[in-house]
């Protein structure tokens, strides 16, 4: 048995090429492509340690790396990739990217490593700090030794590290005294380093989401985190360019940018512009060939691309520095990338890949090898042609291999193989017998024929035309903890009370009150009335957030209105809970159609699918089945951002139904996206013996009653139309299922006739408005949920670039997208000039064909130039928001947003959502006007969009911006008014409530625990000098306010030395209290105040509330009392308990560990008492 690798690497000429290899030699290797390029230059390991590949795009980078990482594990595969367009490196370069460069030198500089370097033209040219810069940049730590702290942070900063409040992602750090957290970037996980003055006194790695630590280490080497390192000295050869080209500058443009430049590297810090100036901060103009051993052989990917790439990059490049130069933003003395067509020319030991010798101009090679390999044929599902093909090659003795992606589709293929009679000999993941029919697993992208060894190689994508999920090295980057809670709270926030009502967030205080400190939360409310809440009270404070992002009106102090506002919604709501209980015990009665369990049919169908599916999209999927096959009518909500698969999980739905004799409907908004999915439906069902058909004002009056005949005679099996679909003429033989997109964008009318259609089939809804986990809740025992928060694996983050709007930028971006095919959005928010704006564009591209829609025209208008945009038409479309929701078209991968910053973050997220909707690289411009300074509060919401590269940000980002459109529309408009006037989540809250009353929820009337106040005169506290940051503060009241026994009072002990390190006695004091609450909030005690007077200072005095009456006896207070050791008296006042403690003379931890002792005890009793009455 051997592997395919092996198989190629036993050819004859392989095995002389790989003698050549490092003989200072020129090779030409001609007739290889794809996937057996890719296995010939991994098979070169075996003879090279270190290989480099040169190739001319990013995107047949891209093809190469995920070929190699297929066949020999991303361990050994090193992108080290730049934009094929040389501006981009200098818009925004994305951390990913970065990220993989570094790794990469990484890799060149580490004489121990292994492995194959992929880098594009573009990349080759980037400029870079020198070899020995880079090695000299690496530091490595140990416990037990010393390092100056403040050096130490010095060089983090010189290396590209960020520092945050709050460690999330590669490339951070934070302090906190004594405690260093950082994000390396060669790491899986941040690490915790802890100084004892200046000796690291232990090192461990931590968890992002908890914050805590996990295991200890001994060591830890920190590698640069960005490619660009500036030195001392870098910046001061830097400073005396800047300072020579200053006095001889003319333009006041030009001498006012160069002087901001000049002025961070005097401060010795990076600006946003620091790459243009490599040139002149560097001795020389060093590129990754600098890195590149002696001796180490190179392979060029198709030299005639490559000089042809080279070219076009030479040309964009002079392009964009005029343009710099013409805006006063560069000078000629600067060099953007580094020139090295001349190192091509003379590198040795070089390998040349070409399909043909043609247009290799004059280079002469030592050695030429020519190989006869052919693309595999397509067999478009015939498996009767795949059957004779695979018999013809058996004849001739052929080692035949047939290739899927995973054990899934190995499965489904060995059935279909069964199915045709065709044998295979030999079945194993990688393991090949040769001159047999074999089935493996693997991911390269294309088969082949290769006549020299008689191999054909037929994949997954030559049987079924199956796209297969690219491989790249896995990135560690996440935002999806940065977004973890949107109720974090910032100065300036508006927040609701809930006694008090809407006012502004002004931070925490500690406030001092005769020697005792207390921190307390400050909000703001009308007229500069301020009030200070005990942070022991931080949870009836919630974040404000209204129905569609308004701002609100500051509520006045104590005049009433909050109260009535209160009353009139907890009124309101209680309404909606008893229609939403009527109509879900309804719905709980009623009978519907049991679908049956999952056949091979239906295994079949869902194994077609071309892609790998998320963990959500499986979870979603397997809800709905399990729905469909209960008896009780499913009712489900999908919610899923835009393009994370929702539609695949409705068609399996769709197929399930069809599965078993039922028909399916499925309402859409518009036309166009009835089109749209018509389209998609009959694509996806086409192997299947499904009829899809499509009722929409785009059929002629005599297609669409020939559909509805064929409909009420049970011929179509999947009906997909607008709002026509609920005409009375529209009957159905047997209607099983009915899946509806976007609900909420349906008239009142049209959701009656939905309602009555509910309660006799199963609905499946579709949403892609983000629904806030607080509305989840009220929701849940309503209609059933399923969320997809998880992008799908091939798609990839859209590139966000944030700049003035810049007009060659605009036309190099359209002619780029033009020239691979795609399509641009143009995003113009004003109707009144777009057409003034189409014009300027077609001025600016007149290569373009450009259209436009807005929300002022007619329907049939909009929809006929969508569709035509959708057919190609169109290059560009010029468009107001409407294109924000609900228009799917994956050819449209450019996007560019003029006066960016007038809008909010969710809108430019959603926005942003509408390319990248396909296998391709999308790229999103975000454009403010040039001679505008943008406010602080638009940079930080363009920066927060750019920060947001990757997917699946939606739900979260649109908690960030605080619009949670929809919130309204899922509970009817008639809302707007109650969320705002008490605020989102006290609405839901009493929603949730009331529904919880309605559904006669026992603990809505019988409460487990009171809510015990405690006055004790000891000072507790979070001081500055332990938690600085305040949103570190209020999480962990909140977490002291979670306490609920021993076990969290220890873990979040050891949580706090683990982040912040020891702490004081007053936060010893604060969590031990936090403790004592716990359990007398569990024996109803209502509050315990230690006099503020001199002479009663002694005493201590415990009220409890009334249920305690029916609770304890007399003997009970007596038992918990004998316990501790404090002394105390028992009285009785308005007929309730009342104990009084001696603390004459006792120290504040003596107070508190009696307090406790006797809480425990107390509570044991109750527990006692309440097991013994089961």
């Amino acid at each position: 048995m051997v592997t395919l690798l092996d198989l190629l690497s036993e050819n004859d000429q392989i095995k002389k090429w790989h003698q050549n290899l490092t003989d200072k030699k020129r090779q030409l290797i001609l007739g290889l492509s794809t996937s057996t390029k890719a296995l010939a230059i991994a098979s070169s390991l075996e003879k090279e340690d270190r290989i480099v590949l040169l190739t001319s795009t990013y995107g047949e980078a891209e093809g190469l790396v995920s070929d190699l990482i297929s066949i020999l594990g991303e361990e050994l595969v090193y992108p080290f990739l730049v934009d094929d367009a040389p501006m981009v490196e200098f818009l925004m370069s994305s951390q990913e990217k970065i990220i993989s460069r570094v790794e990469a030198l990484r890799f060149l500089t580490d004489s121990s490593k292994k492995g194959i370097l992929v880098c594009n033209i573009a990349a080759s040219r980037l400029i870079l700090p020198s070899p020995n810069a880079f090695k000299d940049s690496i530091v490595k730590i140990s416990v037990g030794e010393e390092y100056d702290q403040h050096a130490f942070i010095h060089q983090l900063k010189e290396n590209g590290y960020r520092k945050v409040t709050q460690v999330q992602t590669q490339g951070e750090f934070s302090l906190r005294g004594d405690i260093l957290d950082i994000f390396e970037i060669s790491q899986l996980e941040p690490c915790r380093i802890e100084f004892f003055g200046d000796e690291i006194d232990g090192i461990r790695s931590f968890e992002v989401e908890t914050q805590l630590s996990k295991e200890n280490k001994t060591e830890l080497t920190i590698f640069p985190a960005s490619d660009m390192l500036l030195r001392e000295k870098d910046y001061q050869r830097g400073q005396s360019a800047l300072e020579k080209q200053i006095s001889k500058t003319l333009s006041p443009i030009l001498k006012s940018y160069l002087e901001e430049i000049l002025s961070s590297f005097h401060q010795k810090q990076s600006h946003a512009d620091s790459r243009k100036f490599l040139s002149l901060c560097y001795d020389k103009t060093w590129t990754i060939f600098d890195y590149i051993e002696k001796d180490t052989p190179i392979f060029f990917d198709d030299y005639q691309k490559l000089m042809n790439q080279y070219e076009v990059f030479e040309r964009e490049l002079a392009q964009y520095f005029t343009e710099e130069l013409q805006n006063s933003k560069a000078f000629s003395d600067m060099q953007y990338f580094s020139d090295i067509e001349q190192i091509y020319k003379k590198q040795s030991p070089v390998t040349f890949f070409s399909n043909l010798q043609k247009g290799l101009g004059n280079l002469k090679f030592d050695k030429i090898y020519q190989f006869n390999q052919y693309p595999m044929q397509e067999f478009f599902n015939q498996f009767s042609f795949l059957k004779e093909e695979i018999e013809r090659y058996k004849k001739m003795d052929y080692t035949i291999i047939l290739q899927s992606s995973n054990s899934m589709g190995s499965k489904t293929l060995e059935d279909m193989l069964e199915e045709y009679q065709i044998k295979l000999d030999s079945r194993d993941k990688t393991s090949i017998c040769k001159e047999s029919v074999n089935l493996i697993e693997g991911n390269l992208r294309h088969g082949f024929h290769f006549v020299d060894e008689k191999i054909l190689l037929i994949t997954e994508h030559e049987i079924f035309q199956k796209k297969l999920k690219r491989r790249f090295r896995r990135q560690h980057v996440s935002n999806a903890e940065r977004l973890k809670d949107y109720n974090e709270l910032e100065k300036g926030d508006y927040v609701v009370h809930h006694i008090h009502g809407i006012g502004q967030y002004l931070g925490i205080e500690t406030i001092e009150i005769k020697g005792i400190h207390r921190d307390y939360v400050s909000v703001q409310y009308q007229n500069g009335d301020q009030i200070s809440i005990p942070v022991e009270q931080i949870h009836l404070l919630s974040k404000y957030i209204s129905s569609d992002g308004k701002v609100p009106k500051l509520n006045k102090l104590n005049d009433g209105h909050f109260k009535k506002a209160k009353q009139k919604v907890k009124n309101q709501v209680e309404d909606i809970a008893d229609d939403l209980i009527k109509l879900y015990s309804e719905r709980s009665q009623l009978k519907g159609f049991a679908f049956s369990a999952d056949d091979d049919d239906q295994d079949a169908f869902d194994d077609a699918f071309p892609y790998v599916e998320t963990d959500d999209q499986l979870r979603s999927i397997e809800e709905i089945k399990r729905d469909m096959q209960a008896s009780q009518p499913m009712d489900r909500l999908l919610v899923g951002d835009v393009g994370f698969g929702k539609t695949e999980v409705a068609m399996r739905a769709a197929f399930k139904a069809v599965n078993d004799h039922k028909q399916v409907v499925i309402l859409v908004p518009t036309t166009v996206l009835a089109q749209q999915h018509y389209t998609n439906f009959k694509e996806r069902f086409q192997n299947f013996a499904v009829n899809v058909d499509v009722l929409s004002r785009f059929r002629s009056k005599k297609e669409q009653t020939a559909t509805l005949e064929k409909l009420k005679n049970g011929q179509v099996d999947i009906l997909i139309g607008t709002h026509r679909v609920l005409s009375k003429d529209v009957v159905f033989a047997d209607l099983g299922l009915m899946i509806i997109d976007e609900e909420q964008r349906f008239g009142v009318k049209h959701k009656e006739t939905l309602k009555e259609l509910k309660k006799q089939v199963d609905v499946l809804t579709l949403t892609a408005t983000p629904i806030p986990r607080t509305l989840h809740m009220s929701m849940l025992g309503i209609r059933d949920l399923s969320v997809i928060e998880t992008p799908p694996t091939n798609r990839y983050p859209v590139q966000t670039y944030v700049l003035e709007k810049n007009d060659s930028v605009i036309r190099d971006a359209v002619l780029r997208e033009m020239e691979r095919g795609g399509q641009v959005y143009y995003l113009y928010n004003k109707v009144d000039t777009i057409v003034q704006k189409v014009s300027e564009l077609q001025e600016l591209i007149p290569e373009a064909s450009i259209g436009y829609v807005h929300g002022r025209m007619s329907e049939v208008q909009l929809e006929n130039t969508l569709l035509d945009f959708i057919e190609g038409q169109y290059d560009i479309l010029v468009t107001t928001t409407i294109i924000e929701t609900g228009v799917d078209i994956p050819n449209a991968n450019t996007l560019f947003i003029e006066n960016a910053d007038h809008m909010g973050l969710s809108t430019l997220y959603q926005l942003r959502g509408r390319v990248g909707r396909s296998n391709r690289i999308a790229y999103a411009y975000l454009m403010y006007r040039p001679e505008k300074s943008i406010s602080e509060v638009s940079e930080k919401r363009l920066e927060a969009i750019k920060g947001f590269t990757e997917l699946g940000s939606g739900f979260k980002i649109a908690m960030r911006d605080l619009s949670i459109r929809g919130a309204g529309n899922l509970l009817g408009k008639s809302q707007s008014g109650f969320i705002d006037s008490v605020g989102f989540e006290l609405y839901s809250q009493l929603l949730e409530e009331a529904i919880a009353k309605r559904n006669g929820n026992a603990n809505a009337n019988t409460r487990t625990k009171g809510n015990a106040e405690l006055i004790l005169q000891i000072d507790a506290y979070l001081p500055d000098t332990y938690i600085s940051d305040q949103r570190h503060k209020i999480e962990i009241y909140k977490k002291i306010r979670q306490i609920d026994n021993r076990v969290n009072y220890e873990e979040l002990q050891e949580e706090l030395i683990d982040r912040f390190g020891e702490y004081p006695d007053v936060v010893a004091y604060l969590l031990e209290i936090g403790l004592v609450k716990s359990y007398l909030d569990k024996v109803f005690v209502q509050r315990v105040e230690r006099k503020d007077n001199k002479r009663k200072d002694n005493k201590i005095t415990i009220q409890f509330e009334k249920v305690t009456q029916r609770l304890f006896l007399a003997q009970d207070y007596f038992k918990a009392l004998s316990v501790t050791n404090l002394k105390a008296g028992i009285a009785e006042n308005k007929g309730l308990m009342e104990l009084v403690f001696d603390v004459q003379n006792k120290k504040d931890y003596e107070i508190l560990e009696g307090l406790l002792i006797f809480g425990e005890s107390l509570l044991e009793i109750k527990e006692s008492k309440e097991k013994n009455s089961i």
